[in-house]
């Protein structure tokens, strides 16, 4: 190359922020309030909620579902075909239209990426509730809400909720 006179132009590589490391330094990742205390003395004291995801018809469809704690009641669930912030948010306005004073409520989730986005973190707030995650890549400080998944996927239940 240095005979022929040629340089090599070195590009400056692009760097690429997981949703997981923008959330870390958004500060849009929040304290373990639930702390596997998996047990509430009242309704909408503590929820758990996630995302799971099925094959229907060759179609990859997911669920999302809330949980209470107190009775093991889902309060709100929405299926979609999109792992997305709409789905996540929609689960919770279905909440929120069937328990209207949620003030104090723990909200406890993992860190997935619906979970710490400025709309997530906006929208619990404004109802007074409270948000709890999970230590990243901790299955088991919500492992009452992968236990309802790992229970409903076992009964092949989702058939009977899925409306084509």
């Amino acid at each position: 190359m240095q005979g022929l006179g040629i340089k090599a132009i070195i590009r400056r590589k692009y760097v690429h922020r997981t949703s997981y490391e923008a959330a870390v330094s958004d500060g849009r990742i929040a304290e373990n309030k639930l702390q596997r205390d998996f047990k509430a003395n009242k309704p909408n004291q503590k929820w758990v909620r996630d995302v799971t995801q099925y094959r229907v018809f060759n179609e990859k469809i997911y669920l999302s579902a809330i949980k209470d704690l107190w009775n093991n009641e889902i309060v709100g669930y929405h299926i979609s075909r999109h792992k997305d912030n709409p789905l996540v948010l929609e689960t919770f306005r279905k909440a929120f239209d069937k328990h209207k004073d949620v003030t104090g409520l723990i909200v406890h989730s993992d860190q997935g990426s619906q979970y710490t986005s400025h709309a997530y973190h906006d929208m619990l707030p404004q109802v007074g509730a409270q948000i709890s995650m999970s230590r990243r890549g901790n299955c088991y400080d919500n492992a009452t809400m992968e236990s309802f998944f790992s229970h409903l996927k076992s009964k092949h239940s989702i058939y009977m909720i899925y409306d084509r």
